[in-house]
């Protein structure tokens, strides 16, 4: 059995959570390409966007809170193949 192609991105997660002011968003791509970075409130809307170069192995960013209210996001990285998605929460 060999391994599947479509693990392009994985391993998502984000430190501090929750967070104050900004947190770490941390994952790893097997290959370099264009990531969808996204910001999503409990109804949806987004309420930020970036497109990242990611890098082979271990990528990272810095998200700040900037004019969010606190609550919890969903936050999610995307490309051609896959979305992850998980949930931090602005204290």
């Amino acid at each position: 059995m060999g391994f599947s192609q479509e693990k392009t991105i994985n391993t998502l997660s984000a430190a501090p959570n929750p967070f104050t002011n900004s947190t770490k968003i941390i994952f790893n791509s097997i290959n370099t390409s264009d990531i969808y970075f996204t910001v999503k409130n409990i109804l949806g809307k987004t309420v930020y966007k970036k497109t990242i170069k990611a890098k082979i192995g271990k990528n990272s960013l810095n998200f700040y809170k900037n004019n969010l209210a606190t609550g919890m996001y969903i936050y999610s990285i995307q490309n051609k193949k896959k979305v992850i998605s998980k949930r931090f929460v602005i204290k």
